[in-house]
């Protein structure tokens, strides 16, 4: 028996707690141990799933206790009520209050069953994000600095979402590489925009040709592994090769593009089935028939919906869509994501609260996340920033690459280096890839802006500064121009860099923030430049910040302006386009 289902295992089915107030019209919660039913006039139907004749106003589970996962969804999923007088669509509401009116892709729909509270989110990404919070489902892994501690929500944010290839589950014995320890099959990269009217979906292939780093692990007695780096190897071996975990995969994301991920999520193969299914479905779209005998999907020309199994064979088959490869099923993929997004999103799914249960239930059992959202209030929070962003401005990306040309018949791919830069700095940059309606900011000079504060505040910023790809003299250049220009004293010319940069780039220790972000303004810095790291030694015996010119750099005192605008991107699309698989 499920005891979430049932409320302490008390034989009780939480839509049984549901009473109907004449006065109101609507529903409402009756949580009283044992309250006589008087207590709220009205009829109320008995419960078509209860066992047995037991009595039905006992206490609900207290959050926190044990569930057992694999009950029957009959025993699981609360049985949606009619109101009286009530539009069918609208949830129960409290006492003496009708909910407030909101647009379908921007609810946020409680249902209140014992004392805990299951909130669902309507709005998510790459079929991963539609978060709800069911006590102990989330698992949760320790990455260590590969993750931030914790989410903020007044900050852009980068959410690294993995698909992995382990055959898991009941059914999956067909799908993915024969005893694969989990590699990181299917990865996008989200960044959600600072001010919530973008996000961008960049998905990274898994035959990409990559330099995995050295990455510090986790072990079971809380000792930490370091698995050393490999050179010229494919993306998706960023995970489970060599017992690497998710933080490996964040390391390598970051290597290869610039972009720094703060969190990430992580699915099995479970997971298209079990969501797809929970929603009733998916509708895909494609261009012409296809029965592939590899992944046994089986589908006519034109519209179609897939759940469970079909819609698995759907995300993995490869030689279904155009040259068979992996770049193709991406696309596919991201068709499907958008599809899967605007189902959760519709009025059909977020009114109904059966569905939303089994939704939620599924989405949080498939997840495994770090431990700096692990925590259920920290997973609503994320989602409801996620659920900000309308849909019309998601945009789906894949990484510009290349035939990798060291292969006579190409089989992997290697980062284009002639666009693919471009790609990473608009996101590093938080630039949106849709218009987007901004705030009007303030009439100020640029400069004005940039070289306010105090000489007293400019005068506490101790820097050595590098020449690392810039033209001959920079670093004397830029020294003499901090100390003449903006009153930065304590500055010095440590001459060449160890080796050329490509970005210009500001390291500075925890304790040394506030200068780092004094010294950025000052030159005009963007925060991709910014680079948490250590402090070194001056020749005063200081601590100091390191600037390292990089090839860049356009001049002492000229800013180095963040990108305006996104760059043009084959394949991209929106989450709100229907488009038809080929």
């Amino acid at each position: 028996m499920d005891a979430q289902g049932r409320g302490r295992a008390d034989n009780v089915d939480p839509a049984d707690q549901w009473v109907l107030n004449p006065d109101t019209g609507e529903y409402e919660l009756q949580l009283t141990p044992s309250a006589p039913q008087s207590a709220v006039p009205g009829p109320r139907r008995p419960s078509s799933r209860r066992a047995g004749g037991t009595a039905t106003g006992q206490r609900p589970a207290a959050p926190g206790r044990q569930q057992t996962r694999d009950a029957a969804p009959s025993e699981t999923v609360p049985t949606p009520r009619r109101r009286r007088a009530a539009p069918p669509e609208e949830p129960p509401g409290r006492r003496g209050r009708r909910p407030e009116k909101k647009s379908k892709t921007r609810k946020v729909l409680m249902w209140t069953g014992g004392t805990m509270a299951l909130v669902l989110i309507g709005v998510g990404t790459a079929g991963y994000l539609v978060l709800k919070h069911l006590e102990g489902n989330v698992t949760t892994t320790d990455v260590g600095s590969a993750a931030k501690n914790g989410f903020s929500k007044d900050e852009a944010f980068n959410i690294l979402i993995i698909g992995t290839d382990k055959r898991t589950g009941a059914g999956n014995e067909g799908y993915g590489d024969k005893g694969s320890v989990g590699h990181a099959d299917t990865n996008v990269l989200l960044h959600v925009a600072k001010d919530r009217t973008n996000a961008t979906a960049l998905s990274i292939p898994r035959d990409l040709i990559v330099n995995v780093p050295d990455c510090p692990t986790k072990q079971p007695d809380g000792s930490t592994k370091v698995i050393p780096g490999t050179a010229g190897v494919r993306f998706n071996t960023s995970l489970g090769q060599d017992g690497r975990d998710p933080g490996c995969t964040m390391r390598t994301v970051k290597e290869v593009t610039g972009i720094q991920p703060d969190h990430f999520m992580m699915a099995d193969f479970n997971a298209v089935k079990t969501l797809t299914t929970a929603v009733g479905g998916v509708d895909v779209c494609l261009k012409h028939a296809v029965k592939d005998k590899d992944s046994h999907l089986d589908l006519p020309a034109g519209e179609s919906t897939v759940e469970g199994e079909q819609a698995l064979a759907f995300v993995r088959t490869r030689h279904a869509w155009g040259n068979k490869g992996d770049l193709d099923r991406i696309k596919v993929q991201q068709q499907f994501l958008s599809s899967l997004m605007r189902k959760m999103a519709s009025g059909d799914t977020l009114t109904d609260p059966t569905k939303l249960y089994k939704l939620a239930n599924a989405a949080t059992k498939a997840l495994t996340v770090d431990k700096g959202i692990g925590k259920g209030t920290t997973l609503m929070e994320v989602a409801q920033e996620l659920q900000k962003v309308p849909p019309k401005n998601i945009t789906f990306l894949t990484t510009p690459v290349l035939d990798n040309p060291a292969e006579k018949v190409p089989v992997t791919v290697v980062v284009n280096q002639n666009t693919a830069p471009q790609v990473f700095d608009a996101i590093n940059n938080d630039v949106s890839f849709t218009e987007v309606k901004k705030k009007k900011k303030a009439d100020k000079s640029a400069d004005a802006a940039r070289l306010k504060g105090t000489q007293s505040e400019a005068s506490e910023v101790r820097v050595r500064v590098f020449n690392g790809g810039a033209a001959g003299g920079a670093a004397q250049d830029t020294v003499t121009w901090l100390q003449t220009s903006v009153g930065v004293l304590k500055s010095e010319n440590a001459a060449n860099a160890p080796e050329d940069v490509a970005k210009t780039t500001l390291e500075y220790a925890p304790d040394q923030a506030p200068q780092a972000r004094k010294l950025a303004a000052l030159m005009g810095l963007s925060g991709a430049a910014l680079k948490p790291g250590k402090s070194f030694t001056n020749s005063q015996g200081m601590p100091t910040m390191t600037l390292t010119l990089g090839k860049d750099f356009k001049g002492a005192g000229v800013p180095l302006t963040a990108p305006t605008k996104a760059p043009e991107v084959d394949g991209k699309s929106t989450a709100d386009k229907v488009e038809c698989a080929s």
